[in-house]
């Protein structure tokens, strides 16, 4: 889905204006964080930390090495 939206000077930046139909469909709300990428294309906007898979990975890989102190601390 290709949208063209206005961008607008907000204070001191350029700020641009989610549809609501979108919004909704992302669970988007007002304060809600979202992260801008720098891709190859162009700038991605998401509500996905890209951080997130990382960090998951990072967990799994522990609670695997760690798995039997983690069953005793658990005790």
């Amino acid at each position: 889905m290709v949208r063209k939206i206005v961008l607008r000077k907000m204070g001191g930046s350029i700020g641009a204006t989610i549809p609501k139909d979108l919004a909704d469909l992302y669970r988007l709300n007002q304060g809600d964080e979202v992260f801008v990428l720098e891709t190859e294309k162009g700038i991605l906007l998401t509500p996905y930390d890209p951080n997130f898979e990382r960090a998951m990975t990072l967990y799994e890989k522990g609670v695997k090495e760690y798995r039997n102190a983690l069953d005793k601390l658990a005790r």
